[in-house]
């Protein structure tokens, strides 16, 4: 489980930290499907290259060691004992190849998002933590397990330049410029849908901010535009560190 590629660069080695470290949080949020979904990140200095969770493993079983390298297609690169889930990473494939901007991509099937996708009106802004997304979700209606080039097309279409997606009776997916960002947004989506499923179970009138308090507080949260996740990240691994530390590794 911790043998480690050669060779690894010092920033390579942060980035596989980071990853790690968002698969266990991950885990601790009960966002993972046994062995299924996945997490992926670019390899700095190595455009074409990405990091992926070995598959067979689940997400608390992660770390920095054992996550595999691989190309755009899902090929190995280098020697590694570990296994990829060529078919999980078109998906993130084919994010990768439509923006640059995506050093992480996660596809989870977190039971909140999923919830929300099923529904035809999908995420509304009945929340902060929705109004976050206001505008800024993308919906791709579900063809089935295979995502074929032309679905990979269709999806990227829908997805442009967003932040987020929820894949209809499937999951979520987010894109971050860092891995705290693509960590902070999908906890920030995961808290939006769950209100909402719990707004579902009541029967009071419901109140919906105006289009134009929607818009005011979405650019309020976007700030300067600079990556979510900056203040948030250290103290994430502060909580985790005291958990476990052994992603470090």
């Amino acid at each position: 489980m911790n043998a480690t590629p050669s060779p690894i660069s010092s920033p390579e080695w942060q980035v596989r930290k980071d990853l790690a470290a968002c698969y266990r949080l991950c885990a601790l949020k009960q966002w993972d499907d046994l062995i299924y979904t996945h997490i992926s990140a670019s390899v700095p200095g190595e455009p074409g290259h990405f990091l992926l969770n070995p598959f067979g493993y689940r997400f608390d079983e992660v770390c920095a060691s054992n996550l595999v390298k691989i190309d755009a297609r899902g090929n190995i690169v280098g020697d590694s004992p570990y296994q990829v889930n060529v078919s999980g990473f078109a998906i993130h494939g084919a994010v990768h190849a439509a923006r640059a901007d995506a050093m992480c991509v996660m596809h989870l099937h977190n039971t909140h998002a999923v919830a929300i996708g099923i529904q035809a009106d999908g995420l509304l802004p009945l929340s902060q933590h929705a109004l976050r997304f206001y505008e800024q979700i993308a919906y791709h209606d579900y063809e089935g397990l295979a995502l074929t080039p032309t679905e990979q097309h269709r999806m990227i279409e829908r997805l442009g330049q967003l932040p987020a997606m929820l894949l209809r009776n499937h999951g979520s997916l987010v894109c971050g410029r860092t891995i705290a960002e693509a960590y902070v947004l999908m906890d920030t989506l995961d808290k939006a849908c769950e209100i909402q499923l719990k707004m579902n179970s009541g029967r009071g009138r419901l109140t919906m901010p105006s289009q134009e308090i929607c818009r005011k507080t979405r650019d309020q949260l976007l700030g300067d535009g600079s990556p979510e996740g900056l203040l948030e990240w250290p103290a994430l691994l502060r909580k985790l560190n005291a958990i476990d530390p052994s992603y470090q590794h």
